[in-house]
Order: structure tokens, then sequence, then C-alpha cells
């Protein structure tokens, strides 16, 4: 099975040829690169060519030799990570975003550089002091690395002398040594010197003076070396900040770059523009001429697309590759080839003119997206003069291109801005007599890419299967294990309680029986079930727990037990409340019905009653045999009683409705007649003017 990350750091001692690490510097190398060829002697696992050329690994898996590319492998890290992110955010990890070297950069200086030279330091002394060949044993040497990693560490903080000591280094010798940051710094004098070049080199290439700079960030683990701060700090003559986390900066700012792709996140608006590194060029080939040009320069923004215009009779290829070979830390500067297919002349037998759109996209990559040929097409002579509109459509092209012109008589490479000319000119311009019309159609052309070093869609999906054959062992192991620590597990726990928490409810036989099967099962475990399938584990603690579990269960029982009998009498005591107050004529319950009150009384009677005998029973028994009441079946009759008089006691009180408001008498709305100051007739009292009369005398108000 597989250990990636932590879990294989903490075994590389004891498994040091099939533990890999430091293997990302390998990627797009061939075996025969000199840089693969000068790491291969300083490796503890064993490097091979893989049948494309690539640098591959050899290792055991399952028991067997197996060879897995580079690419096989930071895949493997890749889904460790990936598992890792899922688990902490709980959602599936579909993209994400890798760091790789920037703007100026020494890729062959690293924290790695300095530990080899301590490492070289106390190999020589062990050899004078110890007669000890170190670098002839990898085990040694794995623990000397990590043992100067460490050093190096210290000496960070401190300037005296610091010592290093290994038990058992080789043939059962202990070693010991000492070192001081004085000692460390003449040593990596030729490594220090180093480190302005790409500061050097970053200034020249922004143009910028080291006045302009405001502030200086240092992360990293090897920053942390006083040496390599002074020397920054003298550069750049300003103090260093270290207010980001050295070792998580770059993650952070992976996380940043995240968010601000993402359509689900909001954040500030961060003028971030990417670069080209390194400059890229074209060479094309055909039966006419040869030649070549610089599409995108160093430092170029991306991602970005151009167009390049070629004129061309036949199919013809594209050859990319990078400028500068000398600045690249790979020795191929080789990208690959591209084949546009079905080019034809036009019908008057010229070349045609075929569009080549390339780009470098988000990621950094060069591509060559599409090719389109341009097919121009007369018709007869017409009347028609072209209407202003047609000239600024064509004014307005504004179609930067590299004009690759390739002709049988002149070849001519040139950058063609299409003018917008001014209105008055247009009109001198325009033609005056009858001419043939010119219509274009664009024929989008196929693209045969073959790219240098790039994994074929076979060997892709090859690799993809046999991943995902990894992780599925990767998970039948992780549950093999699993089910072998919950046996363990289970036998120093079922220990440790028997002489506990359990002593009082297990009998001495079952004590006796249980203490052997334990003991058996914890010899078994470290011999013969030291490794055994997922489902040997699973019976031998189904074995284990039909001893255990009954007395598991008398102990939880125990604890359970009393606090349903303690439920049921608080509801019991609250029942017989209510119907008390009921009894005793409470206005609160004089609307409950008396016949259904006495069926309530006579299930918490009878409740009461199971409750008492219940626990007289139980109070007999002894602990260590199964007790005569369950705690569920006291939560049973519990949930009976709530559900048989919870409907009669809380039965709502009927609402009494208000007397309705009687019509208003006629004192409240004057005299009626036969009353004093009653007309007979019914009419108003003088002095008094009738609603009729109010409302014509109202003046007349429209209202908008």
């Amino acid at each position: 099975n597989r250990s990636i990350g932590a879990a294989a750091k903490s075994q590389i001692v004891s498994n040091v040829k099939n533990t890999l690490q430091g293997f990302k510097r390998f990627h797009g190398r061939a075996f025969t690169d000199p840089v693969v060829q000068l790491e291969k002697n300083n490796l503890p696992y064993e490097l091979i060519q893989m049948p494309n050329g690539t640098t591959g690994v050899k290792v055991s898996y399952m028991e067997e030799e197996r060879c897995f590319s580079v690419e096989q492998v930071s895949a493997m890290l890749l889904t460790k990570l990936k598992e890792t992110a899922e688990s902490a955010l709980k959602k599936p990890v579909v993209d994400c975003v890798i760091s790789v070297l920037a703007t100026a950069f020494d890729p062959y200086l690293g924290g790695r550089n300095f530990d080899e030279v301590i490492v070289n330091h106390f190999c020589e002394e062990f050899s004078k002091k110890y007669k000890l060949d170190v670098k002839s044993k990898m085990r040694a040497l794995v623990r000397l690395f990590q043992e100067c990693e460490k050093l190096k560490k210290l000496m960070s903080a401190n300037a005296s002398d610091l010592p290093i000591n290994i038990e058992c280094f080789m043939n059962d010798i202990d070693v010991s040594g000492k070192m001081n940051r004085g000692q460390f710094d003449e040593m990596c004098a030729s490594l220090l010197a180093r480190v302005e070049q790409p500061l050097r080199s970053i200034l020249e290439q922004a143009k910028l003076k080291r006045e302009d700079i405001y502030a200086v960030e240092i992360v990293g683990g090897a920053t942390r070396s006083p040496a390599i701060k002074e020397r920054i700090a003298k550069f750049f003559g300003k103090d260093l900040s270290t207010t980001l986390n050295a070792d998580e900066a770059v993650a952070r700012g992976c996380a940043l770059q995240c968010a601000i792709l993402s359509p689900a996140f909001k954040v500030r608006e961060f003028s971030i523009t990417d670069l080209v590194p390194f400059a890229l060029s074209l060479k094309w080939n055909s039966p006419a001429e040869e030649g070549d040009c610089e599409v995108f320069p160093k430092n170029h923004a991306a991602p970005f697309s151009k167009v390049l215009t070629f004129y061309r009779k036949e199919a013809f290829d594209l050859e990319a590759f990078y400028n500068c070979p000398k600045e690249m830390p790979f020795p191929d500067s080789y990208i690959g080839r591209f084949t546009v297919h079905k080019v034809v002349p036009q019908a008057d037998g010229l070349s045609s003119k075929v569009k080549v759109k390339v780009r470098v996209n988000i990621h950094g990559i060069f591509n060559v997206s599409s090719a389109s040929l341009v097919e121009v097409q007369k018709s007869e002579e017409a009347d028609d003069t072209p209407m202003e509109t047609d000239l600024q459509s064509q004014a307005k092209e504004e179609e930067v291109m590299l004009a690759c012109v390739a002709d049988l008589d002149s070849v001519s490479l040139s950058t063609t801005i299409t003018p917008v000319t001014s209105k008055e000119d247009k009109n001198k311009d325009q033609p005056q007599a009858k001419k043939a019309k010119v219509k274009t159609k664009t024929v989008d052309l196929p693209i045969d890419s073959k790219l240098h070093s790039q994994l074929s869609q076979q060997m892709l999906n090859a690799f993809t299967e046999n991943e995902g054959k990894m992780i599925m062992q990767d998970k039948l192991e992780k549950e093999r294990n699993d089910a072998k620590n919950a046996v363990e597990e289970y036998v120093y726990e079922s220990r440790e309680k028997l002489c506990g928490k359990y002593e009082q409810f297990v009998s001495e036989d079952e004590q006796s029986k249980l203490s052997r099967l334990l003991e058996d099962t914890e010899n078994w475990l470290y011999e013969d079930g030291e490794d055994q399938p997922k489902q040997v584990y699973i019976d031998k603690l189904n074995e284990l727990k039909n001893l255990g579990q009954p007395i598991q269960e008398r102990y939880q029982e125990f604890e359970e037990r009393p606090k349903a009998f303690d439920e049921l009498g608080r509801q019991i005591q609250q029942y017989m409340k209510i119907i008390n107050a009921f009894k005793d004529k409470n206005e609160q319950y004089d609307h409950l019905d008396s016949a259904e009150m006495e069926k309530a009384e006579k299930q918490v009677h009878e409740a009461m009653e199971w409750m008492n005998t219940k626990m007289n029973l139980q109070s007999k028994q002894p602990l260590a045999q199964a007790p005569l009441v369950q705690s569920a079946e006291i939560q049973s009759k519990t949930k009976e009683l709530i559900n048989l008089c919870n409907p009669i006691i809380t039965k709502q009180k009927p609402k009494v409705e208000p007397p309705k408001e009687e019509e208003k008498t006629a004192e409240q709305n004057g005299p009626v007649n036969g009353q004093p100051g009653a007309d007979p007739e019914g009419s108003p009292p003088a002095g008094t003017e009738s609603k009729e009369q109010k409302q014509q005398t109202l003046p007349e108000m429209d209202i908008d």
C-alpha cells in the first residue's frame, strides 16, 4: 500500500529505498539530462529511463517491482492534497492553483544545498574520527540528513557551538560532532554569493531602482538563515519584513489566487498581470521558404492571443521554441510542431491568405489555437458603389498582426496596422466607375499538434486507470487497518474496564473467560494476526463482543435505569397533581370531562403500581446478572402514559364569546316620538338641520 505526506516521511529511515522525495525537480527532464545523472548518485531510491525517454522511478508496490513516471508520482501527491482539502472543506475539490517559480530565480539553489554542505562536512569528520564511510549506507546518510537539517535550524537562532549526536549510527557506533554559525557561513560562502543574482535580475526586468522598493518581505524556510537575511537586507538597503508565515505564505497566495479566479468569492480589486517568463518564437517551413520570428517576448503579458498572417498554397508547419535556452532551467528549448492542413491556392492560382491564432493561456502554456483560410470571391461588375459604412467597418478592423508574407518572388516580414482614414480621404478614394464586388469567406483549417514530451491520450488514460486502482487499494487497506485497530483498541479498553467500572457487573467465570480471550487475542495480533484480511479482524472483534457486550450492557443499564425511573415518576407526580386539582373543583380544570379524568387517573395508578413493582424486583437482582427491567422498557411505559393522559389533561377551555352590542338607544340619537321636544311628524327639533340638509349645504369640491 501507499503512504503519502507525513505518514511517508515518518518511515523514510525504515523504508529508505522505497520512499520518494525531491522528485519534482525531474519534471520534464529526460533521463539523459545532466541534472538527472548528477542527482541520481545522491538519491536513496532508483531512477530509471521510461519508454518515452523521460525519468521514472522503480519501487516495490504490493510486493512487486513497479515503475512509475515522475508525473504519476506527482499525481499521487496531488491526490493526497485533494483528499486533505476535501476533508477540511467538506465538499469536493474540482480546481486548484499550483505555484511555480516566478520571475527571477536560481533553480539550483535552495535549503537542500545548505543541508548538503553540513552533511559533507560531517561525512569527512566521521570518516577520520570513526573510520566510517557514511555515503556507502543510504539509511545512515538519510539519518544524517535529518539531523543536519535540525542543526541548521538551531544555528539560525544560536551562534554558539551546537552538538550533533546520533546513536547506533553505523555498525552500532554512536557518533557526535559540533558546529557553530560562523563555521557554517564560512563553508556556505559560495552558495551565499549566489543569493544576490536573482535580486539583481528582478530589478533589471522590472526596470526599477533599489530606492523604488517600498518593502521587502521574505518567505520560505531557508530565508531564516541570518547570513541570507543579511545579504538581502544589504542589497536593498532596507530592513526585512517578516509579517507573513514563511512556511504558509505560498499556500496563502495560491488560496488568494483561487478566490480571485472563482466566481463564488468576492475579493478586493488586485491588479495582477501574469507574464511570459521566457521569450517564445515560431519557425515555419514550406517548399517556398523558411523563416522565424519572436511571437511573445520575455515578460509579455499573459494570457494573450496574437494573429499571424501567412500566404500559402499548401499545408505548412510551425515549430515553437524558446528563444534563450541559457536562461532556462531545462536544456531542451523545443515546445512542439503544429501543422496547418487543407491549405489550397486561390481560384486564380495565387497564394491563399491564412490567419493563424497563437495564444499563451492563463496557465502560461503556448498553443496554436486556430487557423483559418480567407477565400476571395469576385462577382460580376455592378453599379453599386461602396457605402461609407462599409469603408468604416474596414477601417475599424485595427488588426495588429505579424504579416509573414511568403511568395515565390519576395519574402517580407512586417507588422501591419490597418490605418483609420479621415472622412474627406474616404470621399476622395470612393470609386467613380463600375467595379467588381469582392467577397471574402473564412474557412476553418484543421491543426495537428505534436507537443514535445506531452503525454498521449492513451498513456494519460492508462495513468488515470492505474491511479484509480491504487486509490481503491488505499481505501481497502485503510479499512483493513481500521478493523485491526478496532480489535486492538477493544482488547486494551476491555482489560482496563474489567478491573475498573465493570468489576461489579461481571461474574468470576465471565471475568476468567474474557481475560483469557483478551490475552490470547493480543498475542495473536502481534504474531499470526499481524497481516490478515479485513474479515478476519471483524470476526475476531465479534468473538470478543459476544463475551464483553453483555457486561457492557449491564453497566449501561445500571447508569440509565435510574434516570428512566425518575422521568416516569416525575410524569406520574405531575398528572396526579392535576387530577387532585380537578377533584378540588379548581377553575383551571373545571372544563375537563369527569369520565375522561377517571380514565386518566386509572392509567396513572397503574403506571405507579408497575413502577413500584419493577423497582422492588430490580433492587433484589444482583448486578452481575441480566436486569429484570430495561431502561428502554421504562421509557416506553413513560411514553405510553404521556400519550394517554396528555390529550385529556391538556384539553383547552372553550372560549366564551362576549355579548353582542345592543343597538344604540334613542336617547343617544335624540328624542323619540311622544317625548318632549319631538315633532309629532318626526321632524327634527327647532334649531337643528337634518343630515340631508347638511349634506346639501356642503360646498362642492373636486378631489384630484
